[in-house]
């Protein structure tokens, strides 16, 4: 009977995850290099598979290539979506051609290039995640920002367990043989399909303002009011785009990312996604007041991807649900200055901008 080793499945679930997480991210030569990405890890999984599964030994010249592969391809990928410049691009296929040159004329050193390329590749990405702050996944729409910093992480973490286990595994059979390393593997793809279906099925933290985690953040200055103003007024011909990412906004602005970041979380207390969503949120309270539309057509209408999204800024901004905000006594509501009420007109968005 034809039976399925455990890499196949690794590599599926480890591409799937990342493809759902990545939704969203359209710049120009990103969504290549995912892509690029994600085909060699679904490749590798079937090359491990195919060998430790049914004894192809005829990829193994051509495994740890491929693997050095890897690193890079995830490194550049998700660095592409910071506001960071990638600086001398070419300089990251050298790891692979070492490995490439080692594995023709001096084996001995593949599994060292190996592990060195997964561990530096690892670091450096775990390092981008960490720089913190909004601009960190600039160019992944707003809404796909949280994930796709998660799932830079998540590859950061696997990559780490795959050096360290890979090394422990080539050490483990120059001293004992190859016998028990197809054992070995099959444990370390099931170690790896947990972490990811974990990674994949934890639910995510309600996303916190800057004044909830910053208590002491200095206070904004006439410069913040100023890059508050540019943005602001690039934000309503943008805001409805589901897709719009901090680095459109502030490209749109004439400023950079960090400015834009920055001059919002102090100015407001808000953190760029809040900011955002708080004018789509303007808008829906409008066409909910204005029309019959149902909030299911207006939470496409105005930016929103998902309705749980949806109704939870909604109620953030306005302390209701979309059928609470559309049954209230509006006449009450404009006397005692509820929530966000927009009937009273232009003088209400700062109120939202600033809620």
């Amino acid at each position: 009977m034809l039976t399925i080793p455990l890499p196949f499945f690794a590599g599926f679930i480890f591409v799937l995850t990342l493809h759902l997480s990545l939704k969203g991210v359209e710049v120009a030569g990103t969504r290549r290099i995912f892509n690029a990405f994600l085909a060699l890890y679904a490749a590798q999984g079937v090359g491990i598979g195919l060998r430790f599964g049914y004894g192809v030994e005829s990829l193994v010249p051509f495994l740890p290539i491929t693997a050095s592969a890897m690193p890079p391809l995830a490194y550049l990928a998700f660095r592409s979506l910071t506001a960071l410049p990638v600086e001398k691009p070419w300089a990251h296929v050298l790891l692979p051609l070492a490995v490439a040159l080692s594995v023709t004329f001096a084996r001995q050193f593949v599994d060292l290039l190996l592990f060195a390329t997964f561990v530096g590749y690892s670091i450096a990405l775990w390092r981008i995640t960490r720089v913190g702050g909004d601009e960190v996944m600039a160019e992944a729409s707003l809404q796909r920002m949280r994930p796709a910093l998660r799932a830079a992480r998540l590859t950061s973490a696997l990559m780490m367990f795959f050096a360290i286990s890979d090394g422990a595994l080539a050490v483990y059979a120059g001293f004992y043989g190859n016998a028990e390393v197809p054992l070995a593997v099959s444990v370390m793809n099931l170690a790896a399909i947990v972490a990811v279906v974990t990674y994949y099925l934890w639910p995510q933290m309600p996303e916190a303002s800057p004044r909830q985690v910053q208590v002491s953040a200095p206070a904004a200055s006439s410069e913040d009011d100023a890059v508050l103003a540019c943005v602001s007024s690039a934000l309503e011909t943008l805001f409805a785009d589901e897709n719009l990412s901090l680095a459109r906004l502030a490209r749109k602005a004439g400023l950079p990312a960090r400015d834009v970041s920055v001059a919002i979380n102090r100015a407001t207390g808000l953190n760029v996604s809040q900011f955002v969503n708080n004018r789509r949120v303007m808008d829906a309270c409008r066409l909910l007041d204005e029309t019959q539309k149902s909030a299911t057509t207006i939470l496409f209408e105005v930016g929103f991807s998902t309705k749980s999204n949806f109704n939870r800024e909604f109620r953030r901004v306005t302390g209701k649900n979309p059928r609470q905000w559309k049954a209230r006594d509006r006449s009450t509501a404009a006397v005692s200055g509820d929530g966000v009420d927009l009937v009273a007109g232009k003088q209400q968005v700062g109120n939202i901008q600033q809620a």
